[in-house]
């Protein structure tokens, strides 16, 4: 399976190094001296990594066979893509692949369906969950604990505590009236551990 595990930004002084925007939580394995990646457009590739280093906090890489700042700002905005065992799992429990949180449905703790999973964002202070809603206007979740409390991937669903204001399309409660029964929401139990923030 191949995964998009960074996207290349602007040349970084003179001698061909770059720098990246990161979408692993595990650069040190994926983007290590020595890593083979592909490329997105594919022509631009495969890139070897030769050295990196971090520099005001953020990667620098310089790839095999550049050597100077022009061929450095050729690379500019390339996704670098990593090619991953489907059935390869992150060494922390509570850490996922994107695409093993793609296309989860989205619910609160009642079972109050939210939407799904359709696009996951890596900003440097946290993930971002993109959610397509019933409707199809999309909602941005921010990946923390604080607010999405359950994974479950066998039940193929991502279970969010909202703090007010987060999912302002929420409908709003009912008054109930005499002429109308009461009917009781059953509470889905948690199942899974709480999550924390996963990548390719």
């Amino acid at each position: 399976m191949q995964l998009v595990v960074a996207r290349i930004g602007r040349a970084h002084g003179i001698k061909g190094e770059v720098t990246v925007e990161v979408r692993t939580d595990e650069p040190e394995l994926r983007l290590g001296p020595g890593a083979v990646l592909g490329t997105e457009p594919a022509s631009a590739g495969p890139l070897t990594i030769a050295t990196g280093r971090v520099h005001s906090g953020r990667l620098l890489l310089r790839f095999e066979g550049v050597s100077d700042r022009g061929g450095a700002e050729a690379l500019r905005n390339i996704l670098l893509i990593a090619e991953v065992d489907p059935e390869e799992l992150p060494e922390d429990p509570e850490e996922f692949y994107d695409h093993q949180l793609m296309d989860l449905d989205v619910v609160l703790a009642d079972g109050t369906e939210i939407g799904r999973i359709t696009e996951i964002t890596h900003l440097p202070s946290q993930d971002l969950f993109i959610v397509e809603r019933p409707d199809g206007s999309e909602v941005m979740i921010p990946f923390v604990e604080e607010i999405v409390t359950e994974i479950d991937l066998e039940e193929q669903r991502a279970v969010i505590d909202p703090p007010p204001g987060l999912i302002d399309e929420l409908p709003e409660t009912e008054p109930e009236t005499s002429d109308q029964p009461e009917t009781d929401q059953p509470e889905k139990a948690d199942s899974g551990d709480k999550a924390d923030k996963g990548d390719a």
